[in-house]
């Protein structure tokens, strides 16, 4: 058994895909919506040699991703149900290809409590095939990223917020970490994104890429709003150490810039939402300008993988990205 969750670059043996199911939550951007996912669930089991679960929840989003996807080699589409494609935030986290951890989710504070989506941890567990052991506090897989060696990295603004766990403080949540996914040192950096309806999940805004090597964003253009966050990130980041004691290599990505939406607000957008596969790291792009240059930059990173930036813009709409859509089974 592991001791810690595993690094995302570890070898997986499935990776799990939430499939754009409910024509209500995605409106005018449904379409688009399925059609990212597509081209993300090609590129996984492609390039990213990586065995596919692309789960659907309605009899009418089943036919859609079979014909979408139905003839591609190693993606295995399977009904099941969920309220939205959000898999990272409400199924669970695997220690081991045994042995899965589930947390209670609350919709990211109350804001979004759909129904199925507390189901989701026990249809992947029992689908794998691994025993589920359920923590009593709120938490999301997004909300965390791990170094494989118990170093966990989070944000305060999440964690810590009233709306999760109301009375926690840092020695809570280190401890809650500690026997639930055995972490032995947390990193704490403060803000997330902008306009982030998770309240900042740190899959947005700095990810471990390699041991002691944690990448975060740097503003790119004029007037990006997040650049106070990825500076103030940096700097954090720069001054720790992970849980071997060994200080952190920050290395700078360049952001999208300022994006907004149909009604001129701030979207989070992030090219730090990339997902990790067996054999590339697909990374989201938005139509901005930076997204060549965050995809050059993360080859620089990972010279054992291919490097694929995809549109995001229609599952952007949504609230997340590649890395909120997916979690990945160990092997």
């Amino acid at each position: 058994m592991n001791a810690f969750v595993p690094a995302e670059w570890s070898p997986h043996s499935a990776m799990w895909v939430g499939f754009p199911s409910h024509a209500e939550l995605w409106k005018d951007d449904l379409a688009e919506a399925r059609r990212e996912v597509a081209m993300l669930v090609h590129a996984l089991a492609g390039p990213g040699r990586e065995r596919v679960k692309l789960m659907t929840a309605t009899d009418e989003a089943m036919a859609a991703a079979l014909e979408l996807l139905g003839a591609t080699a190693g993606v295995e589409i399977i009904a099941g149900t969920f309220g939205d494609i959000w898999l990272r935030d409400t199924g669970p986290i695997f220690m081991d290809p045994d042995r899965a951890v589930a947390f209670r989710f609350n919709g990211w504070g109350g804001k979004y409590d759909l129904p199925e989506d507390h189901s989701v941890p026990d249809q992947i567990a029992t689908r794998a095939g691994a025993a589920l052991v359920r923590q009593d506090f709120v938490m999301e897989g997004g909300a965390l990223d791990h170094d494989g060696r118990g170093t966990v990295l989070t944000t305060r603004k999440c964690l810590l917020n009233a709306n999760r766990n109301r009375h926690w403080r840092e020695g809570d949540a280190e401890r809650a970490l500690e026997s639930a996914i055995g972490a032995r040192k947390v990193l704490w950096l403060n803000q997330g994104l902008i306009n982030d309806h998770t309240d900042g999940h740190v899959d947005n805004l700095a990810r471990f890429v390699g041991p002691g090597v944690v990448a975060c964003p740097v503003a790119f253009g004029l007037g990006d709003p997040n650049a106070a966050a990825y500076d103030a990130a940096a700097e954090t980041l720069a001054g720790y150490a992970d849980a071997d004691g060994n200080r952190l290599r920050v290395v700078r990505i360049p952001s999208p810039g300022r994006l907004m939406d149909d009604d001129h607000r701030v979207i989070p957008a992030s090219h730090m939402n990339f997902l990790i596969a067996n054999g590339a790291v697909i990374v989201p792009t938005y139509g901005d300008p930076a997204g060549d240059w965050a995809v050059q930059a993360l080859e620089a990173l990972f010279d054992d993988r291919v490097v694929i930036g995809l549109p995001s813009h229609a599952l952007l709409t949504g609230g997340g990205s590649f890395h909120c859509i997916s979690q990945q089974e160990p092997a």
